[in-house]
């Protein structure tokens, strides 16, 4: 059992981890290459399209709410919790939601830290009109997007064996039926 528990939190963590990581060097890289309000890009055509700019943001993620930086920061905390209580029930089988999980705890634990040590969120990555963000805000909503699709799969993938169980069971009522 213990070491189940101990594989089961060594995968979460390390998915979680390399988020962390990731997240934690390229913002870094912004705050010390870029003054805030300054942007970067590599290649001049790429300049309407997507960019690299510093941002401080205060808020949740893609810069919304910027004066609820305590209340995120509870929430934070407590969505940690959440994932770590509860993903040790999640089956192996179900590799799209540990991955998941994994990803949205990693974006979550990636923005606390900066949180807290930083007192706001670096957020660099700027793409056409939409809001700029980081590497722990993208890993929060892949994490979210591909939760909701594993578990849309895994609920077809139940009704289907429900389903495939309720006519092997009429079969076999029949196929009774008519050998009595």
């Amino acid at each position: 059992m213990k070491r189940s528990l101990l594989r089961d939190y060594g995968f979460l963590i390390g998915v979680a981890g390399v988020v962390v990581a990731l997240d934690q060097w390229t913002k870094y890289l912004v705050r010390t290459n870029l003054a805030v309000g300054e942007s970067w890009v590599p290649f001049d055509w790429l300049r309407p399209f997507a960019r690299i700019v510093h941002w401080n943001n205060t808020g949740a993620a893609f810069g919304i709410f910027p004066s609820g930086g305590a209340i995120f920061t509870v929430i934070a905390i407590i969505v940690i919790g959440a994932i770590l209580y509860y993903f040790p029930q999640i089956p192996r089988e179900q590799l799209a939601t540990r991955i998941a999980l994994g990803l949205m705890l990693g974006g979550a634990t990636g923005n606390l830290l900066s949180r807290l040590y930083q007192g706001t969120v670096t957020d660099f990555v700027s793409v056409g009109g939409f809001a700029v963000f980081n590497v722990a805000d993208a890993s929060i909503s892949i994490g979210a997007a591909l939760l909701v699709v594993s578990m849309w799969v895994d609920e077809r993938r139940a009704k289907e064996r429900d389903e495939a169980d309720s006519v092997e069971e009429n079969v076999g009522r029949n196929l009774e039926g008519h050998s009595e």
